[in-house]
């Protein structure tokens, strides 16, 4: 398994990236946005191919961030996705946002953290039974 990035909401857009670029250090390594989601995510790192910070920008919120609101979740990669959700769930852990589409899924931990993982490489090949279902719980 290998981090991958945190990633933490930020209502501020320029302001944050004035501190994490500016005042940090770190670099933009990449962004995309989603007009039709209405966001934008910021990856930026310490060092080139390092774990990264995800800044999402909701578009047009005013909202101001509370703790545990404005942390989204940590993000690991792993080797076979519906494998790994497999041994999660054999340990009682629930899936959260099962891996539909070979590519992603989301668990939580004991203390209610949103865990991302996500395939190495290519998405895999739809299976079942995670292609059919549905959410188990909210993430």
């Amino acid at each position: 398994m290998k981090f991958l990035h945190s990633m933490v909401r930020v209502s501020d857009l320029e302001k944050s990236l004035t501190f994490y670029v500016q005042h940090l250090g770190l670099v933009e390594t990449r962004r995309v946005d989603v007009p039709e989601g209405k966001f934008s995510l910021i990856f930026l790192a310490a060092e080139p191919g390092g774990a990264e910070v995800e800044l999402t920008h909701n578009w047009g919120s005013e909202e101001e961030y509370t703790v545990g609101r404005n942390f989204g979740h940590l993000a690991f990669e792993v080797e076979d996705i519906y494998a790994t959700c497999e041994k999660l769930m054999a340990a009682g852990i629930t899936i959260n946002r099962p891996p539909r589409c070979g590519r992603m899924a989301f668990v939580k931990s004991p203390d209610n953290i949103s865990i991302e993982l996500l395939q190495k490489g290519q998405a895999l090949a739809p299976q079942e039974p995670w292609q059919s279902m549905e959410n188990i719980g909210t993430w």
